[in-house]
């Protein structure tokens, strides 16, 4: 076998590991998505909006505690996390560049997308739970900002920093002052990143279970009030789907159904924004 030969040989055998390795991957993903979609659609119906958690039995059972309490809880975090991520990442890409104290956030930043989310419940638990005596809705807002926060900030970085000088340079020669220079040259240079990184950002925390646990808990019936235990579509989700109540188990499958279809619209949409900056 000459060197050609060979080197042809190989590459058929890592096209074909590859190809296979996909497919077996992408298998899995169909299955799951279509044990998912037969499970939770035909487990759907108007009272899954339309009314609260009752105990097993009750036909008139819903989720519509869990899902005003997620948006709650999710709004409060992006709320919160999305400025300040913005303003974090700018601060990194406008001001700090390679300064040492930037490159030590930007450090940071990814040691805390790396975290596992369990731990930043405990440590939420620690410094808000514990103090104030009781879970609340609060303290799973904070636990969800902290999470998102590098996302959002890595990825404003990043994108600020992909913005050719010669635009800064060029509205700094019409006089233009620097603040003005980010909001309307650079942000709109990269606002299809950043608006990506948002999304990537809310899509992480709205499936978090673990954080929520140790935060705000659940709560079986629809409150509002922050400042108490308050429930989610994630921890409603496991308590039904573990439970020995086939009437809960419809409705853990009618909220994985609902909670995965936002996830993947998050997502597909982001990538849908990162494909027009790409000019695909």
């Amino acid at each position: 076998m000459t060197h050609t030969q060979k080197r042809i040989f190989i590459n058929k055998v890592i096209m074909s590991l590859s190809t296979l390795s996909a497919i077996i991957g992408m298998t899995f993903l169909f299955w799951i998505l279509g044990v998912l979609v037969i499970n939770g659609i035909d487990a759907l119906n108007w009272t899954t909006f339309s009314e609260v958690g009752a105990p097993p039995g009750y036909e008139e059972s819903g989720l519509k505690h869990a899902l005003i309490g997620q948006l709650y809880i999710v709004g409060i975090a992006t709320l919160a996390g999305v400025p300040f991520g913005i303003l974090a990442g700018t601060y990194l890409s406008e001001y700090g560049q390679k300064s040492k104290l930037a490159e030590i956030i930007r450090d940071i930043s990814d040691i805390m997308m790396s975290a596992p989310s369990i731990v930043i419940g405990a440590f939420v638990y620690a410094i808000v739970v514990t103090p104030m005596g009781h879970f609340s809705g609060w303290a799973g807002s904070i636990a969800l900002t902290i999470i998102m926060l590098p996302i959002i900030l890595r990825t404003t970085d990043d994108m600020l920093r992909l913005v050719p000088s010669t635009l800064r340079e060029a509205a700094f020669a019409l006089g233009a002052p620097k603040y003005k220079v980010i909001i309307q040259v650079v942000y709109r240079g990269a606002k299809v990143g950043i608006l990506t990184g948002v999304l990537l950002g809310v899509a992480r925390v709205a499936g978090e279970t673990a954080p929520l646990l140790f935060t705000s808990f659940n709560d079986n019936f629809l409150n509002t009030d922050m400042s108490e235990p308050m429930a989610s579509l994630t921890v409603t989700m496991y308590n039904y789907a573990t439970s020995p109540y086939e009437d809960w188990q419809k409705l853990g499958w009618a909220a994985a159904f609902i909670l995965s279809m936002f996830i993947l619209g998050l997502n597909i949409i982001a990538r849908l924004f990162l494909m027009k900056k790409r000019g695909k």
